[in-house]
């Protein structure tokens, strides 16, 4: 009996260590995503749709729904141009849902014919795409009490304009009605000012959701308060335009900006991705996500939010 007990034991460790993402998994999503073939991944640019087709791709690898239609990449225009979001569904037992998010846009090449001139955005914004597919990965094959949506917005950089065209876009409203709670991931692939297995949230003293997170959060995985309330980074990235529709949204982050001097600059590419705590954090907010269910996880914005900007 003892014999059989431990290899039962054993078969469940390495079951659930099976669950976890690879390091190499989310190497492979950002370099895919960062590579220079990609050039930047500027909106309008032929690799920003190769860049949108790659994320499809592996929401169809994790079976997830279609969002709307019969794609999951959902059409927009800006000035003329075309692009692409990228949305997916997970059914859970409840009709309220949990909502995954980072933009998978970037700023392209410069000029310079010298050197390198690629912008590879890899922590701006490819380690946040990592982290929303990373999620996707985990939760492929579990059920949870929440639905999941996970999306993917273009057009960031030129004014939040890819995030605002899904959140207006009516067809999803029976989507964007039931989520309850919105994680929007901008760049978490160097280690925060807080160090390591740390993020901090935009907006904390808006709502309770980091206070929920915090706990439930498992591992030693801790979301601070955002040290930069000056910058009004709340109302500056992805999460603003679900903030409009009183959606509890969120931007998660550990990008020290003291010490950013990648960003939007050349050297944003691998070399600055700091992969194991990049895969850390990503499963550690898979395992506290995996808690979270309609009973334990309500969070509200409080009286001090903006809605209307």
């Amino acid at each position: 009996m003892k014999k059989l007990n431990i290899t039962f034991l054993f078969m469940l460790s390495a079951f659930s260590f099976a669950q976890e993402i690879s390091k190499e998994r989310v190497i492979e999503i950002v370099s895919t995503l960062a590579s220079d073939e990609m050039k930047g991944r500027k909106f309008g640019m032929t690799e920003n749709d190769k860049a949108a087709e790659y994320i499809a791709s592996e929401f169809k690898n994790n079976n997830l729904a279609f969002c709307t239609g019969d794609s999951y990449l959902i059409p927009f225009e800006y000035k003329g141009q075309k692009g692409y979001n990228i949305c997916g569904v997970k059914k859970g037992k409840s009709d309220k849902s949990l909502a995954f998010s980072a933009h998978f846009d970037h700023i392209g090449t410069n000029n310079n014919k010298e050197g390198d001139n690629i912008y590879n955005g890899a922590d701006d914004d490819a380690s946040g795409v990592a982290t929303v597919i990373g999620l996707a990965d985990y939760f492929k094959d579990k059920k949870t009490d929440y639905s999941m949506v996970f999306m993917a917005f273009n057009a960031e950089e030129v004014g939040l304009i890819g995030s605002k065209a899904l959140a207006e876009n009516q067809n999803l409203n029976p989507i964007l009605d039931k989520i309850k709670a919105l994680f929007n991931f901008e760049m978490l692939a160097t280690e925060s000012q807080f160090g390591k297995n740390a993020v901090f949230m935009t907006g904390d003293e808006f709502s309770d959701f980091d206070e929920l997170i915090n706990a439930n959060a498992v591992n030693g995985l801790k979301v601070y308060p955002d040290p930069y309330q000056g910058e009004q980074l709340f109302y500056r990235s992805d999460n603003v335009n679900f903030v409009k529709k009183k959606i509890i949204a969120h931007s998660i982050s550990t990008v020290d900006m003291n010490k950013a001097f990648h960003y939007h600059a050349v050297n944003d590419d691998m070399k600055i991705v700091d992969g194991g705590n990049l895969t850390a954090i990503i499963n550690n907010f898979a395992k506290t996500i995996e808690k979270l269910n309609t009973k334990n996880f309500n969070p509200v914005y409080n009286d001090k939010v903006k809605y209307d900007f």
